[in-house]
């Protein structure tokens, strides 16, 4: 009756860390890990120069997915329905679009055409590219169009 009643208390004690699940995902130099605690998710991006911890009450995600073996990219549905995508790159930089903006196709991520010119030359051949978004502020100039699938 003893074990039972300190493993009872054990679990009281632990609280919000009973029942968590913990996702880890390692991608060249980049590393990304999320947990869960009650209605908050969690998740860190460590890279070389920084590590960035974000938490959220999410309806999905956050998802890793390594691309190239050395490319971070974290998906994610905010309870209020925005969906993100950032990607992560090894120099530092990293790019955000709402998930509206993106799309996959044959199994590869598909960004606005003004994306390729924001990510370091090793890494733009992790995507690929397209001219749907074509804004005033962020124009498409003629020269990139022959480098967009659609």
């Amino acid at each position: 009756m003893r074990l039972v009643g300190a493993l009872l208390l054990a679990a009281i004690l632990a609280g919000p860390a009973y029942g968590q699940t913990k996702s880890e995902l390692s991608c060249g130099a980049l590393k990304a890990e999320s947990w869960k605690t009650a209605a908050t998710s969690h998740w860190t991006i460590a890279g070389p120069q920084e590590k960035t911890t974000e938490t959220g009450a999410l309806k999905s995600g956050p998802r890793f997915e390594c691309l190239e073996g050395a490319v971070l990219a974290v998906e994610f549905t905010s309870s209020a329905g925005h969906s993100i995508f950032t990607a992560y790159f090894p120099d530092g930089t990293n790019i955000a679009y709402g998930r509206q903006q993106i799309d996959r196709r044959g199994g590869r991520i598909v960004l606005p055409i003004q994306a390729k010119a924001r990510i370091a030359g090793p890494y733009r051949a992790a995507f690929d590219y397209h001219c749907r978004l074509d804004m005033p502020a962020d124009p498409i100039r003629p020269a990139t169009r022959a480098d967009c699938l659609f």
